[in-house]
């Protein structure tokens, strides 16, 4: 199955979403890549892994279209400004129908800062409720917001990132999605990539 790399409106998209949220180049294309990775272990369809690429890419839509100035800042959220933060994925999946993204990549877009113990938003579904698709991105897109550096704290490790899946698998994560992204092999943070593209230059 060719990768959705190809598709050009999305990996803009994504590159726009990457700059206003302060993350590497390329970071939602490799973060796509390794839940695709992670959907081939979950036996999902072609179809199902093409749905989930595409979420993956502009999950974080919402938040460029709200344009707030308090996600780039270098300080933690107010509980205001977190809840209406808690605004992006219904406005992400506004945005995705204005793409002309089928429905089932609107879902994933919608529920994909939902918690398998029931606690995450919009909607407050919990375990089964949430489409197999939103869990696999859930935890992706977790791992790879930990291991790159935001305004408001420095990257973490890939020893401490892991151990923070396993610590909330069964809260936030759902756990046997936990435990088959553990399995995969080591993946390479967009600020890996970013530093051995400047040593490249450098040299």
């Amino acid at each position: 199955m060719k990768f959705i790399e190809s598709d050009h409106q999305l990996v803009r998209s994504a590159e726009d979403c990457d700059e206003f949220e302060c993350f590497p180049a390329g970071h939602s294309v490799r973060l796509a890549k390794r839940a695709d990775e992670l959907a081939v272990v979950f036996g999902l369809s072609d179809f199902d892994r093409s749905v989930l690429q595409q979420a993956a890419l502009i999950r974080n839509v919402g938040e460029r279209i709200m344009g707030r100035d308090y996600i780039r800042e270098a300080r933690i959220l107010t509980a205001e400004e977190r809840l209406d933060l808690e605004r992006h994925p219904v406005i992400g999946e506004q945005a995705a129908a204005k793409l002309g993204l089928g429905r089932g990549v609107q879902l994933v877009v919608r529920w994909h800062h939902e918690y398998w113990n029931g606690s995450g938003y919009p909607d407050r579904l919990e375990r089964n409720q949430i489409p197999i698709s939103a869990r696999l991105l859930r935890v992706v897109d977790t791992y790879f917001s930990l291991t790159n550096a935001r305004p408001f704290r420095a990257a973490m490790s890939d020893e401490l990132a892991r151990k923070h899946l396993v610590d909330w698998a069964g809260i936030e994560f759902d756990p046997s999605v936990v435990a088959a992204f553990l399995e995969l092999p080591p993946v390479e943070t967009s600020a890996e990539a970013s530093a051995e593209r400047t040593e490249e230059v450098a040299v």
